[in-house]
């Protein structure tokens, strides 16, 4: 599912490079995505232990090698992706805000197809509903569930595509398509963990009912309305 989905962020970025109004050349996509999965790889393995495993890895810091234990951190991916981007800002001499918006319409197809693989995994599965598509999961309980992972492939993978594609095909503030996938993904990972089970050892962490990935995405969702505030204020474009 990361082969696929790079694949497919590389021929969106490709195509969109391919534009004359673009910044970007179709030869540097190959190099861009090179940088950024090594910051989701990265970022979203140390991100998975510092936010979900915290004890673990302060009692065995190389259990962040434990690779075969399984366990990515979509928003410790988010930090990797930044700060990759910024080094690869700093080597092509690109302003950061336009690395980021060239950058953000190119990850729900990865998004999409790395939830769908949590479905096929079954894994990071719903919570118990009698809905009539809820679905059993034999490395749960078999008592059926919301498959959120479907939820999240359809509003993560497919809705903030279809924004940010629409969004960023006419001339926008820098920064703004950046900003509107923050808010984007904050948003909608924050509704669909109301329908996803918590991480057992974690549970609710606050008012019983906020969660970990709720918790998360609260950053996410101001960073992305002070961007995208500060993006049309300077700009002054509407």
């Amino acid at each position: 599912m990361y082969v696929i989905g790079f694949a497919l962020g590389w021929w969106v970025g490709y195509r969109r490079a391919s534009k004359p109004e673009n910044n970007f050349q179709p030869q540097e996509v190959g190099d861009l995505l090179f940088y950024v999965a090594l910051g989701v790889i990265l970022g979203g393995r140390i991100g998975y232990m510092v936010f979900y495993q915290t004890a673990s890895l302060l009692e065995h810091p190389l259990s962040v090698f434990a690779i075969w234990d399984g366990g990515m951190s979509f928003h410790g991916g988010v930090v990797g992706v930044i700060i990759a981007c910024l080094f690869y800002a700093r080597y092509k001499s690109h302003h950061p805000l336009a690395v980021f918006d060239f950058l953000v319409p190119l990850i729900p197809p990865g998004l999409f197809f790395g939830r769908i693989g949590n479905f096929i995994n079954q894994e990071l599965w719903g919570r118990v509903s009698d809905v009539p598509w809820a679905v059993q999961f034999y490395t749960a309980d078999l008592i059926p569930r919301h498959p959120s992972q479907i939820y999240e492939a359809l509003l993560e993978g497919v809705a903030l595509f279809i924004v940010l594609i629409w969004f960023s095909s006419r001339p926008r503030p820098l920064g703004s398509v950046s900003s509107l996938f923050l808010l984007g993904y904050g948003v909608f990972r924050f509704l669909v963990e109301f329908y996803r089970e918590p991480d057992l050892h974690l549970g609710a962490i606050a008012f019983d009912w906020l969660t970990m990935g709720q918790l998360l995405c609260l950053p996410m969702i101001a960073l992305g309305l002070i961007i995208m505030f500060r993006a049309y204020r300077y700009s002054g474009k509407t």
